[in-house]
């Protein structure tokens, strides 16, 4: 593009729309982009503060903002997510149903590293519901260079997708009650309400609700029953701290489940337990979920919930960030764990 005196630039195009500020302060664009000035349009340019203008100069290799934003959108994104029109430069990412939000950390960051593009999105690995805004993404200037456009989107194609919503799947789930004080009605359950309402958001099908006394053959004859009724997902309560009578951990190693975890670097939530028995996930929950609205597993389930197997390294980076700072009034995951 080219700056020209706004007096020389009649019968010249513009390269990029003109904003407009009424003495109310509202923002209306003045002229758009494409338009040919005019000699009757000088007289409005200068009102609008505009003694200079940008005008189009096609032989200069650049590609104009809208249409850097317009080719990286075409393969920036995946499945369960549309991109907004483009507007001043900018396109912005949706939600097309609740899911998991998904990001290619490693190819986002070499995305932002090549000149002029910047690509900003929420946190990965959360719950996200339909409609809600992901990702916005510009170059900074007016125009760019062709090759910092070719560089950007061949990134994007050979990492695809950057961006993605996968859905939740409705899984069977059983839920396994652990304590002889429940088992034996000296006190009230309180935990079934808060794991039916953790399942819920997810759209699960609750198979059954056991309890189980501090007896490790039978919460584990309790995860073959749920195993056998076609449980995708167990979730087991009570029973998961260090004392030597607390059997929950133990009998998910003994069903023969691949236990990725039994503890992990979070407050609250400090005890969750994760294994795999086949394809079916045995959740230990923290009795921390019994005061605290927001624990380690809400951090997890969105994971289990997506078809995403959780790995050894998912839980060890969840230090970072994993302590939360307990407010007042909580916003997870707007607010991920003091974030």
């Amino acid at each position: 593009m080219k700056k020209l005196p706004t007096e020389q630039a009649i019968g010249q195009t513009l390269c990029h729309d003109m904003t407009r500020l009424s003495r109310e302060g509202v923002r209306s664009v003045g002229f758009k982009r494409g338009h040919v000035l005019t000699e009757a349009d000088v007289a409005e340019l200068l009102d609008m503060g505009k003694t200079n203008v940008y005008i189009w100069e096609p032989e200069a290799n650049e590609v104009h903002e809208e249409d850097a934003a317009t080719e990286l959108s075409s393969v920036l994104f995946g499945q369960g997510i549309k991109a907004s029109g483009v507007s001043e430069g900018k396109i912005q990412l949706e939600a097309v149903h609740d899911g998991m939000f998904r990001v290619n950390s490693a190819a986002l960051r070499q995305i932002n590293e090549v000149p002029d593009y910047t690509v900003a999105c929420r946190r990965k690995n959360i719950f996200v519901k339909r409609g809600e805004t992901l990702a916005g993404f510009r170059i900074v200037p007016l125009v760019t260079k062709r090759e910092n456009v070719d560089a950007a989107v061949s990134i994007a194609k050979a990492n695809a997708p950057i961006f993605e919503v996968l859905p939740f799947q409705p899984l069977k789930t059983g839920v396994i009650i652990t304590g002889s004080e429940v088992y034996n009605g000296r006190i009230p359950d309180k935990f079934e309400p808060i794991i039916r309402a953790k399942a819920d958001a997810y759209g699960a099908k609750i198979i059954g609700v056991e309890k189980s006394d501090d007896d490790t053959e039978m919460i584990l004859s309790l995860i073959d029953k749920f195993k056998s009724d076609g449980a995708e997902l167990i979730l087991l309560t009570g029973g998961m701290s260090v004392d030597p009578d607390d059997l929950t951990p133990g009998a998910i190693r003994r069903s023969g489940a691949e236990v990725i975890c039994q503890g992990i670097a979070m407050q609250p939530g400090n005890m969750f337990t994760l294994g795999y028995l086949e394809n079916t996930a045995l959740v230990g929950v923290s009795a921390a979920s019994m005061k605290s609205p927001v624990t380690s597993v809400d951090v997890f389930l969105p994971y289990i919930f997506a078809g995403v197997k959780i790995t050894k390294s998912d839980i060890a980076e969840r230090g970072e960030n994993g302590f939360c700072l307990r407010c007042e009034v909580c916003h997870f995951p707007t607010c991920f764990y003091g974030a």
